[in-house]
């Protein structure tokens, strides 16, 4: 009897231990699929550059948000209306106050902001999930 009860711990203890590896692994793998740090790509810049965005200065952009997966929650584009904010007053997320800065009107770039930079765990309920990282696909029409 003793010696079931023994084997009975070792294997309650094994499928424990077996269960904690599968949740490391997973959180493991979850963090890889993260960005990390605000990545900021190029993607078309004017050949020439009269004014770059500073703070303080209101911007004209149109976007694109998507999650990492692709799927779309935003469009300026959608409504035909681009988005006019005042740049590193914390009209915006973190990202974007920081992504944007010295673009130049005409400028395209992506953005990949992680959830720090973004709306944090709490997410945009219902098509920002917690926890998520964004990416904008982002066009500065004008500096007023």
């Amino acid at each position: 009897m003793r010696t079931l009860r023994n084997k009975m711990k070792i294997f309650v203890v094994v499928v424990i231990g077996f269960a904690l590896l599968l949740l490391v692994d997973k959180c493991a793998a979850d963090k890889k699929s993260e960005a990390k740090g605000l990545q900021i790509g190029v993607k078309y810049k004017p050949k020439e550059c009269t004014k770059r965005a500073k703070n303080g200065d209101t911007l004209k952009i149109h976007y694109t948000g998507t999650l990492l997966d692709g799927e779309k929650f935003d469009s300026s584009l959608d409504r035909n209306d681009p988005f006019q904010f005042k740049l590193g007053a914390g009209q915006v997320i973190k990202g974007w106050d920081r992504g944007l800065l010295n673009m130049c009107i005409g400028e395209k770039r992506k953005l990949t902001i992680p959830s720090d930079l973004g709306y944090g765990a709490g997410g945009m309920p219902p098509k920002i999930p917690g926890g998520a990282t964004l990416v904008f696909e982002t066009e500065l029409i004008d500096i007023l």
